[in-house]
């Protein structure tokens, strides 16, 4: 089997963190394309698993090695080039997670056009915004977003080079204006000449989740990929013999660390699942007894809704590492995990612009709560905002030092945005935007966003540890604190409870009372939430990350119609 042409010192390292973190050396060749380089190169071995994709229920397993994986993506790469597509072209993709994704996204790479993934849960704006914003001249979708891309193309102006329909085998007759993908791939030779691409050329575009604003393009270089190297070998700890799970929608930039790059360049397999319905907690324990998944990451949401299941029933899995990332995981969840499969799950960090530059990693002491150490490569500091190193437990921002080189797996900016570059790259760091602090021993414990911390009273409360807490108690299924405005102007910023609650509960005047006092006997008593509001969902970004600063809006609107 021929190994991807990465050469990292480290592969024989061991799994002592302080060795390795110490003696890694990032080292990859100036020219570089994934696609050819680690792809085709594991494609050597005509039989290495490469994707196992499901349906919705587990149903029509489709298994496809490393070489079906080339071939179709040169397919691919010689089709786009023969209909005027070249290197630097943009290319919109939404897609759910069907093996078409990875065709397509690894044929872009192989002729140099920029790929932009796309959640499919995206309005005709927000598609419309994209594809303006860009200049996009290629869009691929399935037959269920054509009418959705058609508005927004119809709100734009815009007339697309070329659009790309993907989707089933027996899909009816082709909408006008479109191009049926496996049709027109089937002649196209499955072999791509190699374009020159160097690791600071342009790989991909994520447009960020939007908490707040419009989305921003984060562009990424062909550095990228091989920054994931690092999550998949350190973090994720997969092996060459993993099928590994990642729960992300194609569109979320967590795809990239989890089902693309991360798995591909150590040589794990990746099970995907076509998922277009609601989440069913109880089926991803099936699908993992059923295929033998050994290695499976997934956001807290997850977590917290297959841990209100019977885990005692679930008594099949071949699991040997799990993890989390999105935002922190609550300690509460580790431990009934723990208690139930006798495995930790491990939390790391890091953000759509960068790759997973804090973490638990291999070899690591868990600490539950906190997010881990700098991974290897990645010198992550806490700081002021004038880049000044903080002491340990004092509170700042997370920081990606740069002084010493920067990593291939940090953006190279956002994209049309000098501006918002330029505030975030600085001093010789690259500001996260994120709050924690760091322990004795150099663990960071995750505060939150800047804008999402509470200050009440003089304190600086972070709603991470007023969660965690409520999480604790059985009625809580899942939450999110924030701060409201204080009616009486006393205390500023008042904390503020949005709970959903697990089943068999109902709302009460008693059932608040007995979370305050819970908060209050597991954290400070100043942090209790003095206001509880019960909802049935809480508002997430397409990534699936909590929208606090939507909840603080809602807040204000409440305190602005009472008055």
């Amino acid at each position: 089997m021929t190994a991807p042409q990465v050469n990292f010192s480290q592969s024989d390292l061991g799994t002592d963190y302080a060795s390795y973190y110490r003696n890694f050396a990032w080292d990859a060749p100036e020219n570089f394309n994934f696609a050819f380089d680690v792809v085709d190169r594991w494609a050597a071995d005509r039989t290495k698993l490469a994707l196992l994709s499901v349906g919705e229920h587990g149903q029509n397993p489709r298994y496809q090695s490393f070489h079906e994986l080339s071939c179709l993506s040169s397919q691919v790469a010689n089709f786009l080039r023969d209909r005027g597509l070249k290197k630097g072209d943009k290319a919109l993709i939404m897609l759910q997670s069907i093996p078409e994704w990875y065709a397509v996204i690894l044929g872009m790479f192989k002729l140099g056009v920029i790929p932009m993934p796309a959640t499919v849960l995206l309005t005709a704006k927000d598609v419309a915004y994209r594809l303006q914003r860009s200049g996009a001249k290629l869009v691929v979708t399935d037959r269920e977003h054509v009418e959705r891309v058609e508005e927004a193309l119809s709100k734009t102006g815009m007339d697309m080079d070329l659009k790309l329909l993907a989707g089933s085998d027996h899909e009816p007759l082709t909408p006008q204006g479109w191009v049926p993908f496996r049709e027109s791939m089937e002649y196209s030779p499955r072999f791509a000449r190699p374009v020159d691409t160097s690791l600071n050329d342009p790989l991909l575009i994520y447009f960020t989740s939007g908490t707040s604003g419009q989305p921003k393009m984060v562009l990424h270089t062909h550095g990228y990929a091989v920054g994931h190297y690092v999550t998949g070998k350190y973090v994720h700890g997969l092996r060459t013999t993993d099928l590994h799970w990642t729960v992300s929608e194609t569109g979320w930039g967590k795809a990239a660390w989890g089902k693309l790059f991360g798995p591909m360049m150590v040589g794990a397999a990746v099970f995907q699942r076509e998922a277009p319905g609601r989440f069913d907690p109880a089926m991803v324990f099936k699908l993992m007894e059923r295929y033998g998944i050994t290695t499976f990451c997934a956001p807290p949401t997850v977590y917290r809704m297959m841990a209100q299941l019977d885990l005692s029933a679930v008594r099949h899995l071949q699991l040997r590492r799990c993890l989390s990332a999105g935002e922190p995981l609550n300690p509460q969840i580790i431990e009934k995990w723990r208690q139930a499969f006798g495995l930790p799950v491990y939390d790391h960090y890091g953000q759509t612009e960068t790759v997973a530059i804090v973490g638990n990693c291999v070899g690591m002491e868990l600490r539950c709560g906190s997010a881990g150490k700098p991974t290897p490569g990645h010198d992550v500091r806490i700081v002021n905002e004038a880049g000044h190193e903080l002491p340990a437990y004092e509170e700042g921002i997370i920081a990606l030092y740069l002084g010493q080189g920067r990593p291939p797996g940090l953006m190279r900016e956002y994209w049309k945005d000098r501006d918002l570059t330029g505030a975030s790259i600085r001093n010789n760091y690259f500001y996260t935007g994120d709050r924690a602090y760091r322990d004795i021993d150099g663990y960071f414990w995750f505060v939150g966003r800047d804008d999402d911390v509470i200050k009440s009273s003089g304190y600086r409360i972070g709603p991470f540890e007023v969660e965690s807490a409520l999480i604790e108690h059985p009625a809580v299924m899942e939450c999110a604190v924030v701060g409201a405005e204080d009616p009486d102007g006393t205390r500023g910023l008042l904390v503020k409870a949005f709970v959903v609650l697990a089943k068999d509960y109902k709302p009460s005047k008693a059932l608040t009372a007995e979370l305050q006092e819970h908060v209050r006997n597991t954290t400070a008593p100043y942090k209790y939430p003095r206001i509880v509001e019960y909802v049935n969902e809480l508002p997430k970004t397409v990534s699936g990350k909590i929208l606090r600063r939507q909840l603080r809006v809602e807040s204000r609107l409440e305190k602005a119609a009472a008055v």
